[in-house]
């Protein structure tokens, strides 16, 4: 990987941005490795949690200049084109059936908002900003928009997509994007925390909690989803796993995918 640095230990993948010279700003060749990046953690069974990180000072500040010069240049469907990849891959790593967390120890703009979102647990170090930067250039934040209006709710999505204002991790845990907010110093220790209580749980049970608040978040209360969500409960207390976990509470011993 020209753009990524990926790091395996037992049941714990860690993906970073790996391009701290351009502050980890993003290009074609970095959407393309975190699509095929993703796709592939997503199929691999013995992974438990993912985290993804940033190696220098700032987590992502976006789109490469670079990139974006080219850009300049194309036309409507080059435009198009490239920003079904992006899209493509922030849905990639949404979809990812193994849990996210993003580890955030810096600077955060634009695009790079965008991937925190995607995340399904968020930890900022206390100085880091956030920004939505795309209106201070005359563009917005299309493509990352699903997932950033998911993340912090539309409230705030409505300031900060047309402010282009610069907000803290403490104001970002204000409403609810980030998690956790600790300095920076203890930032390993509280992304461990979470890994470790990640990897405690049933690994298949784990998965399903996490595709179950994307199917049902905002979904009606139709009998059609009162019927899904208890064939969702039956299948997983029928399952070898949901067994197995039943039974270690009962005989109040670790249950088996914990040894």
């Amino acid at each position: 990987m020209q753009t990524l640095d990926i790091q395996r230990q037992g049941p714990v993948a860690r993906v970073w941005l790996n391009r701290p010279e351009v502050r980890n700003a993003f290009n074609d060749t970095t959407i393309t490795e975190l699509t095929r990046c993703f796709h592939a953690l997503g199929q691999d069974e013995s992974l438990r949690v993912i985290v993804l990180g940033a190696h220098g000072k700032a987590f992502s500040a976006g789109a490469d200049l670079n990139w974006m010069r080219a850009m300049a240049d194309y036309s409507w469907e080059e435009n198009r084109d490239d920003a079904a990849r992006l899209a493509e891959m922030l849905w990639t790593l949404y979809s990812c059936p193994v849990p996210l967390v993003g580890r955030i120890q810096g600077d955060c703009y634009a695009g790079g908002v965008g991937l925190a979102a995607v995340c399904d647990i968020v930890v900022a170090a206390e100085p880091v900003q956030f920004c939505l930067s795309e209106a201070k250039l005359g563009l917005l934040p299309a493509t990352i928009s699903p997932y950033v209006i998911r993340a912090m709710g539309e409230q705030a999505a409505r300031r900060y997509f047309v402010t282009a204002e610069r907000f803290g991790a403490r104001e970002a845990q204000r409403f609810g994007f980030v998690h956790e907010v600790c300095a920076p110093e203890a930032l390993d220790t509280q992304v461990e925390a979470l890994v470790q209580a990640i990897v405690a749980n049933g690994p298949q049970a784990v998965k399903a909690c996490k595709r179950l608040v994307q199917d049902i978040a905002g979904a009606r209360l139709t009998p059609e989803l009162r019927a899904d969500t208890a064939r969702r409960i039956a299948d997983v207390r029928a399952s070898a796993e949901g067994r197995e976990g039943v039974r270690s509470f009962l005989d109040k011993r670790p249950a088996a995918w914990t040894l």
